[in-house]
């Protein structure tokens, strides 16, 4: 940490004043409201958060308001930003807050909320606290790494704690706020992570990885685990206007979200039950992309002449009343096919 500003954060701060994005949860210190947004953008482009970030905060624009909200009309508002244990653990949050009384307004205390690790509770302690806590994400990463030419691998332990020591040498004690969000902006709108516009950088000149020829080269990651694949079969059950849903167990994807009926499974914990005789196929073959799996998934609809025997898990549900579940995108695809297909 600098008492004084070294020349590397004066440029980048010196570049935010003329560029530095347009956003709405920058126009408030509210801790709840600068929390609410690095959440949402963990995992998440801005302009596809943008728009939940406004709703969550119309619908509860406190955190008492959140923390007294069911947990289905969370997860339903959160549907479509993929990664559903953010929601699960911003309800369980907001409730730990909510007991306290007050926001955490620490970087230590902030840590102990769940789901939140370094970099949101630096983001919270430095933007809304004005605490002297540097934040490290992807663009601060590929910032550091290039302009300082350092090779090692960011998604490893060591390079967490050389980039996180790097990042807090040069942050200015009295500007952490405006320091951290400089340097987030540099990386997601200068120092993009393809075909960075160099000839236009005010870092240029002083920059490693221009000099030496590799700012395609860094910052440098550890290979990733092997991507595997899971088989779904899901029919649509249409008996008498209604259809058979049930929540997504825990300690598997989805977890808290809703499903049709889960006819064969090849990945999860529950094989399934068997395709019904008398299913039809709608799609096949659809592809669904998470972190470390690729779900194929057959789409089934069925409309038996009697009520059909179900586990008790399924949960009988108006067509017409769908819309206020919250189901994974996979699922929102499925529903689309069963609409198209009359």
């Amino acid at each position: 940490m600098s008492n004084t500003l070294t020349p590397f954060a004066s440029t980048v701060m010196d570049w935010f004043q003329q560029n530095g994005r347009d956003l709405p949860w920058r126009a408030t210190r509210d801790p709840y409201a600068v929390w609410l947004s690095e959440v949402i953008l963990q995992q998440t482009r801005v302009e596809q958060g943008r728009p939940y970030w406004l709703r969550f905060m119309e619908r509860w624009p406190r955190v008492e308001l959140l923390a007294e909200a069911e947990e289905d009309e969370v997860m339903r508002m959160w549907q479509g930003l993929g990664y559903y244990s953010r929601a699960r653990n911003l309800h369980e949050a907001a409730r730990q807050v909510a007991a306290m009384g007050r926001f955490p307004d620490s970087y230590d205390a902030l840590r102990r909320l769940k789901g939140v690790g370094d970099y949101t509770a630096a983001a919270v302690a430095s933007i809304a606290f004005d605490e002297p806590v540097a934040v490290v994400d992807g663009n601060v990463y590929r910032v550091l790494s290039r302009y300082f030419g350092i090779d090692v691998p960011v998604n490893s332990a060591e390079g967490r704690r050389v980039f996180k020591a790097l990042a807090q040498s040069h942050l200015p004690e009295k500007a952490a706020s405006a320091y951290n969000q400089a340097l987030m902006d540099f990386g997601a709108l200068q120092c993009t992570p393809q075909s960075p516009a160099c000839n236009e950088c005010p870092l240029a000149p002083s920059c490693d990885a221009l000099r030496t020829g590799r700012v395609d080269m860094l910052p440098v990651k550890e290979k990733r685990l092997k991507v595997k694949q899971r088989h779904l079969s899901y029919v649509y059950i249409r008996w008498q206007g209604k259809t058979a849903m049930r929540k997504r167990p825990s300690g598997d994807i989805w977890q808290g979200l809703w499903e049709p009926f889960l006819a064969e499974d090849d990945g999860g914990r529950e094989q399934g039950y068997g395709l019904p005789a008398g299913a039809k196929l709608v799609k096949k073959g659809v592809k669904h992309v998470l972190t470390h799996r690729i779900l194929l998934a057959d789409f089934y609809l069925w409309e038996p002449e009697s009520e059909p025997r179900l586990s008790e898990e399924y949960k009988w549900i108006a067509e017409s009343q769908i819309d206020n579940y919250g189901v994974p995108r996979l699922v929102e695809l499925l529903l689309q096919s069963i609409s198209e297909a009359g």
